[in-house]
């Protein structure tokens, strides 16, 4: 992305009601992959999710997954 994103805290999800935040990060990373393939990373909720898991996800998590990503390992990719 060449725009500057800047990452706040996300707000409460009732879904993910515990403190674990395990699943809502893994959720908010394939929500963004699933809403960039279908409408491109400029789309404004695309970006939700980005931030999101940017800021819930370890880094080494996101590296892990985006690895699997490209080599079309993860079962949601194209």
């Amino acid at each position: 992305m060449s725009e500057e994103i800047k990452l706040d805290t996300p707000k409460f999800d009732a879904r993910f009601p515990n403190v674990n935040q395990t699943k809502r990060c893994w959720q908010n990373y394939f929500d963004y992959t699933r809403c960039v393939d279908a409408k491109g990373e400029e789309f404004a909720p695309c970006k939700q999710f980005f931030k999101a898991y940017n800021a819930l996800c370890p880094n080494e998590w996101i590296e892990h997954w985006d690895t699997l990503k490209d080599e079309g390992r993860l079962p949601f990719t194209t």
